[in-house]
């Protein structure tokens, strides 16, 4: 049989071209913003995790250019090797001391983060427990680690348990979950899981991706949101989302980090994360540290758009954060929805299966500190105009 059969046989795209409802690679012609221009037209961003409008701030947009012209483009090595800048560590040090954790260690994308912490971290015999709307590079991470994957009901603690219970006295046990869960915008039961992983003996990894800038003092995240900085074992976060830029990181103790930077294989066998984006990381979390008041004017405005987008009538899943998902329930309907809004100028994110169960599509929108009430009000009357009786 040819290998190649599959790929020759795979028609969903195709079909849903000739619908004329395919959702993917719009093309951006400006500058990831509030409003942007994609594909010739105006078009309001609720689909962007730019949860801080950061992109676009000149100093920040000046601190990529700065560090292009001192060290280049690229920097064409691993950290091991010739690839470690003075600006990672400076990156590592901040970051770390904002977190409150010993270490940090950097990766060359969020993706990168779970796929090197959670297979260095789970050997062969280990226990790796996860949430089971975890973000999909956990489920790669633990497939890439020798150890084996266990997985809970969403936020459902007494299975949770039961799985604890299931674990050898002998094994290593890891509990990973999503901080903030990225299609539902819900957050994770984080004291539960903490009492439980004490109970078992386990440890926690949290994945902060949507949290970092979003919850917590000043924007820390899930554990500070509640209270737990203490009490989480590793965070794991993304530079791509709240600070603007590209690449990833673990925060932890620093046997663990060293541990982790010295037997992670994606962390050792990639390149490093550009001077660019770098220093726009570094720059955009002390831009973060010096106004905290842009974390409460982002859970302003998204309280604003959530009770918007209740007032005219759309079902919503609700939240505390600034992803909140419309209901479109079935598959061809969330895509021709999504092609409408686009076509009447809002950009939202169709959520299809299996990131969903196949009666519960959504439309995931999203929302940034830069937006404006008058902006929200704008797109949420186009969305109410387009949705019509369908989301009831």
């Amino acid at each position: 049989m040819d290998i190649f059969e599959k790929c020759y046989s795979f028609k969903q795209v195709e079909e849903i071209r000739q619908k004329g409802i395919y959702p993917y690679f719009h093309a951006l012609e400006t500058r990831q913003d509030v409003e942007v221009i994609m594909e010739g037209k105006r078009r309001i961003m609720l689909g962007s995790n730019n949860y801080l409008g950061l992109t676009t701030h000149p100093e920040i947009v000046e601190a990529g250019i700065r560090a292009i012209e001192k060290f280049g483009t690229g920097c064409s090595g691993s950290r091991f090797l010739n690839g470690t800048l003075e600006l990672h560590l400076e990156l590592e040090a901040e970051l770390a001391d904002f977190l409150r954790k010993e270490a940090v260690v950097t990766f060359s994308t969020g993706f990168q983060s779970n796929l090197g912490i959670i297979s260095a971290i789970v050997g062969r015999g280990d226990y790796v427990i996860c949430d089971r709307e975890n973000h999909a590079s956990i489920y790669d991470g633990c497939k890439l680690s020798y150890g084996k994957m266990l997985r809970y009901r969403h936020n459902d603690m007494e299975h949770l348990e039961r799985l604890l219970k299931s674990v050898p006295e002998t094994a290593g046990t890891l509990i990973v979950t999503d901080g903030v869960f990225s299609m539902g915008g819900d957050i994770a039961d984080l004291p539960e899981i903490v009492r439980l992983a004490k109970k078992y003996g386990a440890r926690v990894m949290v994945d902060d991706a949507h949290a970092l800038g979003v919850l917590g003092e000043g924007g820390r995240g899930t554990a500070s949101h509640f209270g737990l900085e203490d009490q989480v074992d590793i965070y794991m976060g993304t530079f791509s989302k709240s600070l603007a830029s590209l690449g990833g990181y673990m925060a932890a103790s620093k046997e663990v980090a060293e541990y982790v930077k010295h037997t992670s294989r994606p962390f050792i066998f990639s390149a490093s994360i550009t001077p660019a984006s770098c220093a726009v990381a570094l720059t955009a979390l002390r831009y973060l540290r010096k106004h905290p008041e842009i974390v409460d004017r982002l859970a302003a405005l998204s309280a604003y758009a959530r009770k918007g987008l209740i007032e005219r009538g759309l079902k919503i899943c609700m939240s505390e954060t600034p992803i909140i998902p419309i209901y479109t329930y079935d598959y061809i309907n969330t895509l021709t929805k999504a092609k409408e809004l686009f076509e009447a100028g809002v950009y939202v994110n169709p959520v299809l299966p299996p990131a969903t169960p196949p009666t519960e599509c959504l439309l995931r929108t999203s929302y940034m500190a830069t937006h404006t009430e008058d902006l929200l009000d704008e797109a949420m009357d186009i969305i109410r105009d387009v949705m019509g009786a369908d989301n009831g």
